[in-house]
């Protein structure tokens, strides 16, 4: 049984249906991305799941934790998982972190509420978790606000107090978004150290591809609400199925190549109220036909391993396959 299990997750919001039925399962210690533009549900997903969606949200389906059940079970259930099971980090750490709060002290609360540490014993736990995850000169530093430290390291510190609980699984939403490329590669890093080191699992939520290539095992490109490929990163990358991920992988700059143009997906994200009748992806599809207008496709098995939600997906060329996949190995 997986880890966790998620299973036709629906979510609307004043009538208006954000996810048409999210079927995805992490196993212990698994590292997974979920790739998507903004707008296509990927946060949401997780915090439907967690709880955490406001009072409007209708939220359908089953989402389970070792076989526990999350989705209706009672706020108090959901206190003692959030955090101490399941932590999650957010792109921007100067909307998380509280400004007239030590840090020490809000990494502090993280284990109080997780692991009963209080006085001597929690600060030194603080530490060993600054220490843990690169923030220099701990010991002086325990006792700054968070204006006092840079945007790399206000990330870290919401990492260490992701941490605190000591939980099976992170969700890492965008946490490299506001920083830049240096600052990327190194909290990229970090994550997958401590993914090493603890063996928790993790979900890594971005738009960007070459990131989560980084740190995941697996991908699921979501797109419109719905989740339209899955596989491993080695074979997502060497050959996409679905056209919205090849497009995804286009767009992409490649350092290799002289002045080379990059090919951008025509068009936007649907309004979720506007939804087009059939495949949500036909008006910005190359391959789209008169079927992909009236119906929406199944997700489907495919021969080359993973699965794949299109009438028409994207045939791998074995050679440029075999290729690419050196590339991984």
């Amino acid at each position: 049984m997986a880890f966790v299990s998620i299973r036709d997750l629906r979510v609307a919001f004043d009538g208006v249906r954000v996810l048409h039925g999210i079927d995805l399962d992490i196993g212990k210690g698994e590292a997974i991305g979920l790739v998507g533009e903004s707008g296509c549900g990927k946060s949401v997903t997780w915090l439907a799941a967690l709880g955490l969606l406001p009072g409007k949200a209708r939220v359908e389906g089953s989402v389970t934790l070792d076989g526990q059940q999350l989705i209706g079970a009672p706020r108090s259930q959901l206190e003692q998982i959030r955090g101490a099971r399941i932590a999650m980090i957010f792109q921007d750490p100067s909307s998380s972190l509280n400004p007239v709060q030590r840090v020490g002290r809000q990494i502090g609360e993280s284990l109080r509420l997780h692991r009963g540490l209080r006085g001597a014993q929690a600060r030194t736990e603080v530490l060993r978790l600054m220490d843990m995850v690169g923030i220099p000169d701990a010991k002086r530093r325990i006792d700054l606000y968070p204006h006092e430290f840079s945007g790399g390291q206000c990330q870290r510190i919401m990492i260490a107090m992701a941490l605190a609980g000591q939980p099976d699984l992170l969700i890492a939403d965008e946490p490299t978004t506001a920083l830049d490329a240096t600052i990327q590669a190194q909290i990229l890093e970090l994550l997958s150290g401590i993914r090493r080191e603890t063996g928790m699992a993790l979900v890594f939520i971005s738009h960007d591809l070459g990131a989560v290539s980084a740190v995941c095992d697996r991908a699921a490109v979501m797109y419109a609400g719905r989740i339209v490929e899955t596989n491993d990163i080695r074979s997502l990358f060497a050959a996409p199925a679905h056209p919205y991920t090849q497009g995804l992988l286009r767009a992409i700059p490649d350092i290799d190549a002289s002045r080379a143009r990059l090919v951008p997906i025509e068009g936007t994200v649907p309004d979720p109220a506007a939804l087009p009748t059939g495949c949500a992806f036909a008006p910005r599809c190359p391959r789209n036909s008169q079927l992909c207008q009236n119906y929406a496709p199944d997700l489907k098995p495919q021969s080359a391993g993973g699965v794949v939600s299109c009438f028409y997906p994207v045939e791998a060329d074995q050679t440029a396959m075999s290729q690419r996949q050196e590339v991984w190995a």
